[in-house]
């Protein structure tokens, strides 16, 4: 069976062409994987996560990079967390590294991913920034010996970035922490604009979209395998494993204590109710995790509750279906805002939304009152359903 992979990149190298550019062209070695190589030829024992968005929820690179850790060393020992979610960026994924991935194993090896996510979901620069650099700060705090690679996967809006001489603004991000952190990152969005220039193939009939066609997918893993062949040549088995503990941040208020907060915690409930296995009324689409658990929801306006927590961040994870609505909230009794529920995708499915209230708070006990308001904007029906409560807290 070992043939079909050898075909597959034999015809795979032949649609590069002759004079195909480097992968390590795309490769920023600030740091490096000596500790998590130490578990796998020393300990013959790694476990290894992945936590992105659907690009590493779907089959496709993840995979290949599976099988080529089990093929490469076959005496050690794998453990692999798959934490690929759907939709969801770097704001979810400081909010969620604890239960999804921390929770069930301490990696060894941490694969990372938010760039086309962030992008899509037009998450803050500021979010983004206290978000990625809360997820690497919590990771190592939770392990000083693990190894993360940071990558940026491609979009065509990072293509056109490229093609127009500027950084794409996630990209530039995902770079300048690696560097902070002295992590191994990889820029694949640019390795992507720089083959379609040096005219390897072309996005439409190739790499497709994305989410990476099956040609695409073996792009990402040969830049990732080359990193980690790279890495074991290296690799001296007498070096001492390097402990990283974080200094102070880059900027205030990072998520590096984010955590999951259970709805049932939620207090002074007028309208809203928790159902214990929640499940669309409408035939609209849900994603895996966010279906069949306990929602705290109301679709009366008017509904109330409060939530009260310990840290320096507070926010909802809800589910955004198509008669999602609009809330008032206020942290502490300071000046209410209104924010809408409804994204660009919620007529098609319940969709998963991550929504920071307040952030960057002083350390200490806080209180989060939640109103839920009438319809707006031409639609009829008003609904608020939150699956977690988001705490950057104890």
């Amino acid at each position: 069976m070992k043939f079909l992979p050898f075909l597959f990149n034999l015809l795979f190298f032949s649609a590069m062409g002759q004079n195909r550019l480097q992968p390590d062209s795309f490769i920023f070695s600030y740091g490096n994987l000596h500790n998590s190589l130490n578990a796998i030829l020393h300990k013959k024992k790694c476990t290894v996560a992945f936590l992105g968005g659907s690009i590493t929820q779907n089959p496709g690179w993840k995979d290949k990079v599976v099988q080529y850790l089990e093929d490469e060393y076959p005496a050690t020992h794998f453990t692999f967390l798959y934490a690929g979610i759907a939709s969801l960026g770097s704001v979810p994924h400081s909010f969620r590294l604890q239960r999804d991935v921390l929770d069930n194993g301490i990696p060894d090896l941490l694969f990372l991913e938010a760039a086309v996510n962030d992008h899509a979901n037009k998450t803050p620069p500021e979010h983004q920034q206290r978000a990625m650099e809360g997820i690497i700060r919590h990771a190592l705090s939770s392990s000083p010996a693990m190894n993360i690679i940071v990558m940026a996967f491609a979009d065509e809006d990072k293509t056109a970035d490229y093609e127009a001489g500027k950084i794409p603004q996630e990209v530039a991000l995902h770079n300048s922490l690696a560097q902070h952190y002295r992590l191994p990152f990889i820029n694949l969005a640019k390795e992507v604009q720089q083959r379609i220039k040096n005219k390897e193939f072309t996005w439409k009939d190739d790499f497709k979209d994305l989410h990476p066609s099956p040609f695409g997918q073996q792009l990402y893993f040969e830049t990732i395998k080359t990193l980690l062949e790279k890495e074991k040549q290296s690799y001296n088995k007498k070096e001492r494993l390097t402990s990283y503990t974080p200094g102070r941040s880059i900027v205030p208020g990072v998520y590096d204590r984010g955590r999951y907060a259970n709805v049932t915690e939620a207090t002074d409930l007028n309208g809203f109710a928790v159902t214990e296995n929640w499940k669309p009324a409408d035939k609209a689409p849900t994603r895996p995790g966010f279906t069949e658990v306990p929602v705290l929801e109301s679709s009366t306006p008017g509904s109330t509750l409060r939530f009260s927590f310990s840290g320096t961040a507070v926010g909802i994870a809800i589910v955004s279906g198509p008669d999602a609505g609009r809330i008032r909230y206020s942290v502490d009794g300071m000046t209410a805002k209104t924010l809408n529920l409804r994204t660009e995708w919620s007529n098609q499915l319940h969709l998963p939304w991550y929504l920071v209230l307040a952030d960057n708070l002083k350390n200490g006990k806080h209180d989060l009152a939640i109103e839920l308001l009438p319809p707006a904007d031409g639609f009829d029906k008003s609904a608020c359903r939150i699956v977690h409560f988001l705490v950057n807290g104890e």
